[in-house]
């Protein structure tokens, strides 16, 4: 058990000298051993590691998954524990972690550049806007799609609902992240697919 601690810890700190960490606020649902799930919000993050802020911090050495908005899901072992939270590795491929580094720039250029969604994607406006938005508290709406893009919405709904809000755009996940003139905007928690983005965003 010694000689795992001492490899997980040095494993831990060789993360650290490969992976610069990038200050985030990401929400997310973490599940410890148990299958207990709970809510977190990721505070810092590099390819090799995250530290989340988490109601239920477990033990050193307990696996965890986690999902996180714009990243997805997530897995390691934690490796450290602090007031009100945990460090943990995360345990990807190569191709993983260098999708996850581009992800984190992105997050880092977005705050930077004070952009709520990303403006590579360019919008398009549906031939059939009508969808359904599930409310966080599984409250189901029509709406309107203003315009679409593979990170986000813009949508119109009355009323709408709070800034930071959870919702599900037909299957895909999202956070309200502005009111707009006509209603509000929604950035996906994943970029999605062009080929069933449609489909996807009017799934009833």
């Amino acid at each position: 058990m010694r000689e795992m601690a001492l490899a997980q810890k040095l494993q831990a700190k060789e993360d650290r000298r490969r992976f610069q960490r990038v200050k985030v606020n990401l929400l997310g649902r973490y599940m410890l051993p148990d299958y207990q799930e709970f809510p977190c919000q990721a505070i810092n993050m590099s390819p090799g590691g995250v530290a989340f802020l988490a109601p239920m911090p477990g033990l050193i050495g307990d696996r965890v998954i986690a999902y996180l908005d714009h990243v997805g899901r997530i897995e390691g072992k934690i490796t450290r524990l602090f007031d009100n939270g945990f460090a943990m590795t995360v345990g990807a491929t190569a191709r993983k972690r260098d999708k996850l580094a581009a992800q984190l720039t992105w997050l880092a250029n977005r705050d930077i550049l004070n952009l709520p969604e990303d403006r590579r994607h360019e919008r398009v406006v549906l031939r059939n806007p009508l969808a359904v938005i599930t409310l966080e508290d599984g409250t189901r709406k029509p709406c309107r799609i203003i315009d679409l893009s593979l990170s986000g919405a813009a949508i119109a709904m009355d009323p709408p609902p709070r800034v930071n809000a959870v919702v599900m755009l037909g299957r895909v996940r999202g956070r309200v992240v502005r009111m707009v003139d006509e209603g509000f905007a929604i950035e996906f928690t994943q970029t999605q697919s062009a080929e069933n983005l449609e489909e996807s965003v009017t799934a009833r």
